[in-house]
């Protein structure tokens, strides 16, 4: 029997074999679909599985592609997510699916081997109701490399566990997530008003109802970032905006380091306005003290870029100094924007040109 990890109400621990149902989102994934259900059905779990895919309206091959595997494999169940939005399409899955643990997986994203059956065990030993580990992002183009290397690095989203954390322990949050179906069924599954931050607003419930959220940075997935400038502001504003609708109806229930971005906007803000000033009345003085907190930015990016964390030839370079103000500064945009007006229907466009959608 595993010993319990101090601190909070123990999750229930079916047997080894009563089976894991990983469950998928999926819009407009043609180019990764077939690889992430492969490394999905090549998890080595001691039981039965099956993968729900709950396929949203996609305008590309994705859906041929899943009917295509759900033929080939009766361990593949589809389903309709006519609404395209990750929380419905997440508890149309869960609903549709079987056994007693749930494993979220992105058709954006790649399961490391031994993922699976390490998270088990995680859970097992902790009696943790969601255990997650590390996001590894990767890219193929020059863009979407840098993109990873951003999403790597501390400095480009905050430095949150998933996000590089060396060591285990409860956590706010989980990235993906390997839940005991109980303490989902128990708190209410995924909150369907939240169309980004989904996630961490399911963990916030898990952990006010007593129970434990786990890291486990020996479990690793790897994440594919948008593609193109557009579609990555597109992708970071929508997802600052619903932070800040969480800011509203949560508070004190979120990290400091998601009001960095906004920070950062109000002082350049601050900043642009002293040089206007500045320039009109032809003199510096103190005010120049006003400029320092977005000179210091400048320079951690230029650290960040020029250092090993940057890439490696110039040009590598020169695309980390460009996307990571981008991130930061679409992020806070969105965040204002929601803290003041709420996320009302902001959803991530970067998925379809001229279609609304809030898929990852």
């Amino acid at each position: 029997m595993p010993l319990p990890t101090p601190g909070g109400r123990d999750a229930p621990v079916p047997a080894d074999d009563a089976g894991v149902s990983f469950i998928m989102p999926v819009l407009n994934e043609a180019r990764y679909l077939r690889r992430s259900v492969a490394s999905t059905l090549s998890q080595e779990v001691p039981g039965p599985v099956q993968i729900v895919l709950a396929l949203g309206p996609s305008t590309d091959a994705t859906n041929v592609i899943a009917r295509e595997l759900a033929a080939s494999d009766d361990r593949i169940v589809l389903i309709e997510n006519a609404a395209a939005d990750i929380p419905v399409g997440l508890n149309l899955a869960i609903r549709a699916s079987r056994y007693p643990t749930i494993v979220r997986v992105d058709a954006h994203s790649e399961l490391a081997p031994g993922y699976t059956r390490r998270a088990l065990d995680t859970l097992r030993r902790t009696r943790a109701a969601n255990v997650g580990g590390v996001m590894s992002a990767d890219g193929r183009s020059p863009f979407q490399r840098a993109v990873a290397r951003a999403y790597n690095s501390r400095v480009g989203l905050g430095g949150g566990a998933y996000h590089g954390g060396s060591h285990q322990g409860p956590a706010e949050s989980a990235y993906l997530g390997v839940m005991r179906r109980a303490v989902l069924e128990e708190v209410g599954l995924f909150d369907e008003s939240i169309r980004r931050g989904e996630d961490w607003e399911l963990n916030l419930r898990i952990r006010r109802a007593g129970y434990r959220v786990w890291f486990d940075p020996t479990l690793s997935v790897v994440y594919w970032p948008r593609e193109s400038w557009t579609r990555l502001v597109r992708q970071f504003r929508a997802t600052g905006a619903w932070r800040g609708e969480l800011v509203r109806r949560y508070g004190r229930g979120n990290s400091l380091r998601y009001f960095a971005p906004p920070a950062l906007l109000a002082a350049s803000g601050i900043s642009a306005v002293t040089a206007v000033a500045q320039v009109a009345r032809r003199r510096g003085g103190p005010a120049s003290l006003l400029h320092l907190p977005v000179a210091a930015y400048a320079a951690l990016i230029a650290v960040v870029a020029l250092g090993r964390g940057g890439g490696r030839g110039w040009r590598d370079k020169a695309w980390t100094a460009a996307v990571l103000p981008s991130m930061h500064v679409s992020w806070g945009a969105g965040f204002v924007w929601a803290l003041f007006h709420g996320a009302r229907d902001t959803v991530d466009t970067s998925r379809l040109r001229g279609r609304n959608t809030p898929l990852p």
